[in-house]
């Protein structure tokens, strides 16, 4: 089997951290989506960001002593970034219910889901956030090569999504790295065991729970059974199909000696940067 990487000074792609403080829809009340089921893939996504957040923080931190100063300090610039996008998610899930949705019972179900994680081993901790860190990359990616699939979430989110996307690319490693040094002293064959096994439970839950909380919310807009579940899979799987657009960079995770950067979109950062510099916070 082909070694695992080892953390080292020089990742295969360099790009430093930048912590971009904004904030979003201050004061704006915002209506329903026009696509009900594009606004409850992204409110079911957006009310388990504050808790899953911190408990990525959580996991990182645990493992941050004795790492090599740039990893060090790629952590704390993750660790900023993943406390402002809680921020903004928490004002957004606000937000969400004063447009007339009920997240409390997302919001329940994360809590035990994090409260549940949390019991397990640190390092199976860490390895859970290296999967989820990965799907939010995944999903990172195409947000901003197909800026389309934004158009009709609704609730006026766009800037706030592009951001968030623009930092989650930017930080794909961070967890990921602090895993492989975490591990140095593991065979390659366990390090990859361990991922590849976490990484499959993780799929089953992610889509399982963030579907199921979805389906919740299109009930409130009166879409129930069987129509609601096969609209969210039209969404999902055909159109904008965004599931089926991540699946080869799903099973990438797999392969022996995978790395976050051995996909260099470091073009979509800086494409969308730009945006965001030039886009005045109040009109997020």
């Amino acid at each position: 089997m082909t070694a695992e990487p080892h953390w080292q000074a020089s990742k295969p792609v360099d790009h430093p951290l930048k912590v971009r403080d904004r904030r979003f829809g201050r004061g704006k009340k915002r209506p329903r989506g026009t696509d009900p089921v594009a606004a409850a893939w992204f409110a079911a996504l957006s009310a388990s960001f504050p808790r899953g957040e911190a408990m990525f923080i959580d996991a990182v931190k645990a493992h941050r002593a004795d790492t090599p100063a740039k990893l060090t300090g790629e952590i704390r610039d993750f660790i900023r970034q993943e406390v402002n996008h809680s921020r903004e998610h928490v004002a957004f899930n606000r937000a969400v219910e004063e447009a007339g949705y009920d997240l409390t019972f997302i919001d329940a179900r994360v809590k035990q889901l994090v409260g549940d994680t949390q019991k397990a081993p640190a390092i199976v901790q860490l390895a859970i956030t290296c999967a989820l860190e990965h799907f939010t990359a995944m999903f990172a990616h195409q947000f901003l090569k197909s800026p389309h699939t934004l158009a009709s979430a609704g609730m006026g989110d766009r800037q706030l999504w592009l951001w968030h996307a623009v930092e989650e690319i930017e930080h794909k490693a961070v967890a990921y790295d602090t895993f492989i040094h975490a591990t140095r002293n593991w065979s390659s064959f366990k390090r990859w065991r361990m991922r590849s096994l976490v990484m499959l439970l993780v799929t089953i839950r992610f889509l399982r729970n963030r579907s199921a909380d979805a389906v919740e919310l299109l009930a409130q807009d009166g879409v129930t059974g069987w129509r609601a579940k096969a609209h969210l899979a039209h969404y999902l799987i055909v159109k904008p199909g965004i599931l089926r657009s991540i699946f080869p960079s799903w099973l990438g995770y797999f392969r022996p000696g995978f790395h976050p950067w051995d996909h260099d979109d470091r073009h979509l950062i800086a494409k969308w940067d730009r945006e965001l510099d030039d886009a005045p916070e109040a009109a997020a």
